[in-house]
């Protein structure tokens, strides 16, 4: 067992940098055009997020295609997002590239992808629109075995010429050059379990190769696959995008639009100790609706009216944190939201550290790959420090907390299995 952690543990050590008083700046190669990823079940009344994807690629002169590839019923998927940009005043067709289309196989949807018609289409348009379903399914047709089809490099040049690129879900899991393929248990990645091909793969690289992009963030608990990911592939900075939201991604700086938020990880300054993920020294951001980040400056700007009623002074003698209960602990900090809970906590309550497990109870009986190490959890330490801040919503909206910079230390820990016996 020892010699399969030590060798899972190779999997996880990333080119970090190990000097506490590293620089706070990064030199960020700007994102082309402007990209949207979406965190995923986006209502059709979330007209933030629709108005702004119009706007950004031209207003009334917008010219959208809608690319369904990831889609299991890309037919009606499809029709609904070209019906949804065309009620915002954008004019949008949809490509019949997607394996589950009727009649369609793998096979035609990579000779679709190539048809010099949707080239065309793709020329003409000012804004493309990648909808959810598997991702897998995009990189199999539009980048097979990473080698661009015509369709994909015509969405690069409509990206380098200043075009939108947007997606949601699995539209937005292709945004990062590496993407999660299909790794439904966090801990199971937190653990090692990355294999390429399976549960991570390439993606289409919208944001290129410094930034890492998640999706259904909050709403499914993915912070643990998220940092060991990062650590794998060398990512100095995540992004993880929940649902009914949408960051705007141009240049360098990232404005969150929606009805939740993001989460943004920063690696530079972190610590890794061998074996089984041990990291000390995450930097960890909650940006809220309105909210923007500069990721050349690593520096977070709250929104103007969070701004103006000032920071929540847990620094100050006499604080009176508004979160009068507390738990002492999450047991399962990988849970629904439960990272944002702790973060609120953090800085609105009355301790100077919030902890956390992450842990399975058991192996789900269909797993694809057998627990390396079923005794093997992780804590979660959140701390507030100097560099910490955080803003309240009240009176403000019915969102949530600004919080820029806590801290995340990350470290295994052995729980009994079973976990608990019958009193």
């Amino acid at each position: 067992m020892k010699s399969l952690l030590m060798l899972l543990s190779v999997q996880l050590l990333g080119s970090l940098a190990h000097a506490a008083e590293a620089p706070r700046a990064l030199a960020f190669q700007p994102v082309a055009g402007t990209v949207i990823p979406m965190g995923g079940a986006v209502r059709s009344d979330n007209e933030a997020i629709r108005q702004r994807l119009v706007q950004l690629a031209g207003g009334s002169a917008a010219r959208f295609v809608v690319i369904p590839t990831a889609s299991s019923r890309p037919e009606t998927s499809g029709a609904d997002a070209v019906e949804q940009l065309r009620r915002r005043g954008a004019q949008a067709e949809l490509l019949k590239i997607a394996p589950r289309w009727a009649g369609e196989t793998l096979e035609s949807a990579r000779r679709a992808a190539a048809d010099p018609e949707n080239v065309a289409r793709i020329r003409a348009a000012t804004g493309v629109f990648f909808t959810g379903g598997a991702q897998e399914r995009t990189a199999d047709v539009l980048n097979p075995d990473g080698v661009a089809s015509p369709v994909l490099q015509a969405v690069r040049e409509l990206q380098a010429r200043g075009g939108v690129i947007a997606g949601s879900s699995a539209g937005a899991a292709i945004m990062s050059s590496t993407m999660f393929r299909d790794a439904m248990n966090p801990v199971q990645v937190m653990k090692g379990v990355m294999r390429d091909g399976k549960e991570i793969d390439r993606g289409l690289g919208f944001v290129g190769d410094q930034l890492f992009i998640d999706q259904h963030f909050l709403k499914r608990g993915r912070v643990g696959r998220m940092l060991a990911l990062m650590l794998a592939k060398g990512y100095k900075v995540g992004l993880g995008v929940d649902e009914n939201t949408a960051a705007i991604i141009h240049g360098s700086e990232i404005e969150i639009v929606g009805a939740s938020g993001a989460l943004l990880l920063d690696l530079r300054q972190a610590t890794q100790e061998a074996g089984p993920l041990n990291v000390s020294n995450v930097r960890i951001s909650y940006l809220d609706n309105g909210d923007r980040y500069d990721l050349a400056k690593l520096k977070g700007q709250v929104l103007p009216a969070k701004q103006a009623r000032g920071e929540i002074r847990f620094r100050q003698p006499g604080f009176a944190p508004e979160l009068e209960y507390i738990r002492p602990a999450f047991t399962d900090i990988l849970g629904e939201n439960a990272i944002l809970r702790a973060l609120a906590q953090l800085v609105d309550g009355p301790r100077d550290h919030v902890r956390g497990i992450a842990f399975d109870l058991e192996q789900l009986p269909d797993a694809q790959v057998a627990d390396p190490a079923p005794e093997l959890g992780f804590e979660f330490t959140l701390r507030r420090d100097e560099h910490t801040h955080g803003w309240d919503n009240a009176g403000l909206d019915d969102k949530d907390y600004t919080i820029f910079d806590a801290r995340l230390d990350v470290r295994p820990v052995r729980l009994k299995v079973p976990f608990y016996q019958a009193w």
